[in-house]
């Protein structure tokens, strides 16, 4: 049960992330510190030892230091810094947290590059209608990159020292 528990709390949280961020380009402060949390609450029944757990936070707390600077300098929304550092405490000093900041890079890459496409190629008077898109094809908006660090989160998910034991 906790496996299936687990899983529905991090994966659900991406999507949620990811879908709120394409819609409203915003990523919850609830989704990122639920995710955040439910990592502390989670890791001893999943048998992780304290020493174990405390270095996760390590890395999530400097992870959210790095991305804070980030988006201090405006290279980054803060929605996505809370998502980066509550990601990283669920990966900890780890493999997995390198393949989900690469990850995220590609993805983004990618997603960026199709979004700057569709705001060249898309007539915007013919979606006033559909918010989202009209928001989206905006270019003075940002690209809701939330939507890469969900796709990454996913991807790496089954190689987190959480899920060792399932």
């Amino acid at each position: 049960m906790l496996p299936l528990f687990i899983t529905l709390i991090f994966c659900g949280t991406m999507l949620y992330a990811a879908i709120s961020d394409l819609l409203f380009m915003k990523i919850s402060n609830i989704a990122c510190l639920f995710l955040a949390l439910s990592f502390i609450l989670l890791a001893p029944l999943a048998g992780l030892p304290l020493q174990t757990i405390m270095l996760h936070l390590a890395v999530g707390a400097i992870t959210l230091a790095i991305c804070f600077g980030l988006f201090m300098l405006n290279a980054m929304g803060g929605g996505d810094a809370k998502l980066i550092a509550a990601t990283a405490i669920w990966t900890g000093f780890s493999f997995s947290l390198g393949q989900y900041l690469l990850i995220s890079a590609i993805a983004g890459g990618i997603l960026t590059l199709c979004i700057l496409l569709m705001r060249k190629i898309i007539n915007r008077d013919k979606i006033k209608n559909i918010t989202f898109l009209y928001r989206l094809s905006d270019p003075a908006k940002g690209i809701p990159y939330g939507i890469a660090l969900a796709i990454a989160g996913l991807w790496v998910f089954p190689l987190l020292s959480i899920t060792d034991k399932f």
